[in-house]
C-alpha cells in the first residue's frame, strides 16, 4: 500500500484512519457529554444572564456612594427576598390551581355544552361539525376512572416537575449571586487573556455589550412582572377562574419578545370564555388596551436603553432563538442580537475601514 504525501512527508494510511476515527470517537464523546450538562450549561448561563442584570442596580447604588461589597449585598438580599416571596406565595396557588383546573375538566365541559353561545356556534359551522358530540365524548374520557387515573399520574409527574424547577431556581439564584459578587474579576480574568495591544478595546466592546444586556434583562423583567401583578390584580377583580395560574402565565409571556403577551393573553381570554362570554370580552379588551400601552410606551424605552435594533432584526432573532432554544431562546435573542450589532459597529466596521 503506497503512502499518503502531506507537506512533503510520507504519512502512513493506517495512522491517518485511526487519527480519524480517534477524532470522530472524541466529538462522539464531547457530543454526549454536552448533552448530559446541558441542564447544567442552562443553568449556568441563566445565572450569568441574571447576574448582568443585576449590574445596572449594583453599578446605581455604587454611584450614590455605597461600597460595592455592600451594594452587592443589598441587592443579593433583595433578589432572595423577592424569590423567597415569589417561591412561597405564587408556586403554592400556581400549583393548586392547575390540579383544580384538571379536576373541573368534567364539568368545564358540561357548562360550555349548554352554554347558548356554544350552540349558535355549532348551528354556524360548515361541514356537518358535531362539536356537542366531540366534547360530550371528551366528557366521557375525563369521567372514566382509568383516564383520571393517568390523570393523576400527571399530576403527580407535575409535582415533581414542580420540585425540580424549584431546585433549579435555588441553584440559578445561588449562581447569579456569585457571577454578581466576582462579575468584575471574571471580566478582567477575561480580559488578561487578550493582547495587550487589544486589550482596551475589548474592554470598551465588552463593558458596552454587557451594560447593554444588562439593562435589558432589568427592563425587561420589570415589565414582566409590571405585566403578572396588574394581571393578577385585575384577573381577581373581575373573578376571573385561576386567576394565579393566569397572571404567572402573564408574567412568562412578557419575559417572550413580540408574541409572549399576545400568547398569554389569548391563553386567558380563552380561559376566561370557558366561564363567561362576558368575561371573555372584558380581558379582551383589558389586554388590548395594554398591549398598545406596553408597545408604545414600555417596549421603545427598553429597546433604546439596549441599542438600536432594527425592527427586522428583532423579528428574525426572536423566531431564530425560539427555533434554536425554545423560551430561553427566545428570551434571550434580542440582547444576543444587540451585542452581535454592537459587534458589528464597534469591531467589524472599523477594521473594514482600516484596509485600503
Amino acid at each position: 500500500m503506497s503512502a499518503i504525501t502531506i507537506n512533503g512527508r510520507n504519512a502512513n494510511p493506517f495512522v491517518i484512519g485511526f487519527l480519524g476515527m480517534l477524532g470522530a470517537g472524541l466529538a462522539y464523546g464531547l457530543f454526549h457529554l454536552v448533552d448530559d450538562l446541558a441542564g447544567v450549561i442552562v443553568c449556568i448561563a441563566c445565572a450569568l444572564f441574571l447576574a448582568l442584570g443585576l449590574e445596572p442596580v449594583i453599578r446605581f447604588l455604587n454611584n450614590r456612594g455605597i461600597k460595592r461589597g455592600w451594594a452587592v449585598t443589598i441587592t443579593s438580599l433583595a433578589v432572595v427576598i423577592v424569590a423567597a416571596g415569589v417561591l412561597l406565595l405564587v408556586v403554592p396557588p400556581v400549583v393548586r390551581q392547575v390540579q383544580q383546573f384538571i379536576g373541573d375538566i368534567p364539568r368545564i365541559i358540561d357548562d360550555i355544552i349548554h352554554e347558548p353561545w356554544f350552540a349558535k356556534l355549532e348551528d354556524n359551522l360548515p361541514f356537518g361539525i358535531d362539536l356537542n358530540e366531540s366534547l360530550e365524548n371528551a366528557g366521557a374520557w375525563a369521567s372514566n376512572p382509568a383516564n383520571l387515573a393517568s390523570i393523576g399520574g400527571g399530576v403527580l409527574t407535575l409535582g415533581a416537575g414542580v420540585m425540580t424547577f424549584t431546585t433549579n431556581v435555588i441553584i440559578v439564584i445561588i449562581l447569579t449571586l456569585y457571577f454578581a459578587a466576582g462579575l468584575p474579576r471574571i471580566k478582567s480574568a477575561f480580559y488578561r487573556l487578550m493582547p495587550a495591544r487589544k486589550r482596551d478595546d475589548v474592554e470598551d466592546v465588552t463593558e458596552e455589550i454587557t451594560g447593554s444586556v444588562g439593562r435589558y434583562i432589568l427592563g425587561q423583567s420589570a415589565l414582566a412582572a409590571t405585566n403578572g401583578v396588574l394581571s393578577a390584580a385585575f384577573l381577581t377583580i373581575i373573578g376571573a377562574p385561576l386567576p394565579a395560574l393566569l397572571a404567572f402565565i402573564a408574567f412568562l409571556g412578557s419575559l417572550i419578545p413580540l408574541v409572549g403577551t399576545i400568547s398569554a393573553s389569548c391563553v386567558i381570554v380563552v380561559s376566561c370564555l370557558m366561564s363567561s362570554p362576558t368575561l371573555a370580552l372584558i380581558a379582551a379588551i383589558y389586554y388590548l388596551v395594554y398591549m398598545q400601552i406596553e408597545a408604545y410606551v414600555f417596549n421603545p424605552r427598553i429597546m433604546k436603553a439596549v441599542t438600536d435594533v432594527p425592527g427586522p432584526i428583532v423579528i428574525i432573532a426572536a423566531i431564530a432563538g425560539a427555533t434554536l432554544g425554545g423560551v430561553l431562546g427566545a428570551i434571550a435573542s434580542i440582547p444576543v442580537a444587540a451585542s452581535l450589532l454592537i459587534i458589528y459597529r464597534r469591531v467589524v466596521v472599523p477594521r473594514q475601514d482600516a484596509k485600503h
